[in-house]
Formats: C-alpha cells, structure tokens, sequence
C-alpha cells in the first residue's frame, strides 16, 4: 500500500514533478561540471601556464657564478615531482670563423619545457652530452649566413678549435636569438669555468603556492645563492586558480539555491493539492513518521533520478568547458561524484523540510467537512 500511495502521487501529478526533476537535474549537472573542471583545473591550468616558461630562478648574491653541483644538490633535495624541468645556463664569448659570438651552455633534456615559447627550425637537441650539435638564435644565424644542416666552427687559438653541426634554428624573441647554444659540459671546458654556470631556471609545479614554500626553504638551506620565483609566472599561476576556483564554486552556490527554492515552491503546491489525501490518511490511522517518510521516499525517488541525469550531463558540459578553455578534454576526478550526490540531496531535503510539515500540520476536521 505505501508504495501504490508513492507511484500514484508521482503519477498523477506529473507536471510538478518534472519541475522538481529538472531543478534537482540542473543543481547536479551545474555540480558535476564545475566540480569535474575544479578537480581537474590544477593539471590543465599548469599544463597552460607552462607556456610561460621556467618559473624559477637560482644565481650568486655576488652577481658571479654558481656550482652546478649546488643545483644538483637543490635537484636532489626537492620533494617528489616538485621540479619539473631544471637547467643550469652557463653564458661567454667564444670566437667563430667570422666574429666573436656569445654562447649558452645548457642542458639540453630540459629546454623544451624551460623556453616551451620558443619556434625552433629544424630539430631540437636531446640529450645533455652532445658535442657536436648545437642550436642557433636566429638573428646569429642570418647574420653568418648559417642555416639547418650548415656548420660552425669555434677556435680559441689556432690549435684548438670544435665545430658543430647546426641541428636547429631559434626564434624566442629576446637575446638568444644571438647565441649560439651549446651543451653545457662543452661551454665549461671551452670557457676554462669548469664545474660553473652563471646561474639555473626550474620549472616547479606551483598549483598550490608550492613556489613560494621552495624558494624560502632554499633560502635557508643556500644563503650564498640569490634564489627566487619568477613572479610574472609563479603568481598568475595561483592568482588564475584562485580566481577560476571561486568564481565557479560562486556559480554552484547560487545554482543551489536557486534549486531549493523551485524544489520547496513545488513541493509546497503538491502538498496544498494533496491537503485531502494528508487528512484522510491521518483519519485512517497514519501516524506523522508514515506521512513523513511517505513525502520523503517521493522526494528521494525524484532526487535519485536527478542526480543520475545530472552526472551524465554534467560530464558533457565539463567537456564542453575544457575544449573551449584548455583545448583538452577534462578527467572525472573521484571526489566529483559524491559532491554530486551529497549536495544534491541536501537541496533536496532542505527544500522537503517547510512542504512536510504543511502536511502534518493539515487538519482534518476543516479539510475533511463535509466529505
């Protein structure tokens, strides 16, 4: 019997159910997308940012140089997956064949991650020991008439000299299109500054202000070194997220809200419709607990239905928003699923709290007169 009384009431007034199924469909599928993009917004935004480049900056106080073994050491000590890309830059004049030149020893395992901006001709290096590759700035390689495939030859005296074979052109925009990059063992050797760089830039992940927490424990541990974020970088990355973060949980909030409200507006009319079926149940002996436990299996069943509708719209609205924003596809984290479900079911009980006790509170005698 109690559940023929629950179909029947779902049944028979259908219209305001579905008003009640598509306000708890929307609250979930506005959860779920906002949630999925929240969860996974860290990877994508970083991913984003990284662009940018290395985000972190390491020389001497005395504006001189560092030991690369200090930035091994720093590598070393760094927390788990913290750096993500690190590379010392060693900077000096080197004599080619036609004029003096600036070169830049590198590492070069890291550098498409460290300068991911700059256009480069031709290939990219690979592995940090090549000597007998190297990359070109593009300003450098036009004004020697050099191009891919083309080589240099390095002379400090007229014994010693090295050539290298020009495996890629660069364009970044800024001084290294006058250099010539090099690995960074060779520039050592080659500038007698052996074990030396003029200073290091890191990549570290930074979608929790990790960056700041680095630089100062840094700052202890290597008092001699100047180390610190790269701020044009390391802050827009939390500034963004923060920003993005509290804007779509702003637009949840009020999703919800304005949820419970149509919920409890709906509900409140079902109740003033069914005032007579209410007072005959209490006439037949219903006790409140039956009543109330009737409204709420109602309101379950509804809910339950939502949710399930509103996950597998939600997912295809966090789709929609990381192809427009990220240009990639958004994971559904493991926590976005039972935000989804607890939140919606605490608009629906906030929302079923005022509508129930209407119903208990009917009284027979005026509702039942005369029937």
């Amino acid at each position: 019997m109690f559940w023929r009384l629950v179909l029947q009431a779902l049944r028979l007034r259908l219209n305001r159910v579905m008003i009640i199924f598509a306000a708890l469909t929307v609250g979930a599928s506005i959860v779920t997308a906002m949630s999925a993009v929240y969860f996974d917004i860290n990877t994508k935004m970083s991913q984003e940012l990284r662009t940018f480049g290395a985000n972190f900056y390491i020389g001497a106080n005395n504006s001189g140089l560092i030991e690369e073994s200090q930035v091994q050491r720093i590598l070393q000590q760094a927390p788990k997956n913290l750096v993500q890309a690190a590379s010392p830059y060693l900077y000096g004049i080197a004599r080619s064949e036609l004029e003096k030149i600036v070169i830049m020893g590198v590492w070069f395992e890291d550098l498409q991650k460290l300068a991911p901006y700059w256009q480069i001709t031709g290939a990219s290096i690979g592995v940090n020991f090549d000597d007998r590759n190297a990359m070109i700035g593009k300003t450098l390689a036009e004004r020697l008439h050099l191009k891919v495939g083309d080589n240099i030859t390095l002379s400090k005296n007229a014994v010693e000299k090295h050539s290298f074979k020009i495996k890629g052109i660069v364009e970044s925009g800024d001084v290294t299109d006058n250099m010539l990059i090099v690995n960074l063992e060779f520039a050592q050797n080659w500038l007698e500054k052996d074990g030396l760089a003029s200073n290091a830039l890191f990549v570290v992940k930074n979608d929790q202000g990790q960056v700041e927490q680095f630089a100062h424990q840094l700052q202890r541990d290597f008092p001699d070194l100047d180390i610190r974020p790269i701020r044009k970088v390391s802050a827009s990355e939390g500034q963004i997220l923060d920003k993005i973060k509290g804007l779509m949980g702003l637009i949840s909030v009020v999703i919800l809200v304005l949820a419970t409200l149509c919920v409890n507006t709906t509900l409140i009319a079902i109740v003033g419709e069914r005032a007579k079926e209410f007072a005959l149940q209490k006439a037949l002996g219903a006790k409140r607990r039956d009543i109330i436990l009737q409204i709420g299996t109602e309101t379950l069943i509804i809910a339950c239905m939502a949710i399930i509708m509103g996950l597998l719209i939600g997912y295809v609205l966090a789709q929609i928003l990381g192809l427009t924003v990220f240009k990639a596809s958004i994971d559904m984290r493991l926590p976005v699923i039972p935000i989804t479900v607890i939140l919606s079911l605490i608009v629906a009980f906030i929302a079923v709290i005022i509508p129930t006790k209407h119903a208990l509170n009917v009284e027979m005698a005026k509702v039942l007169k005369g029937e």
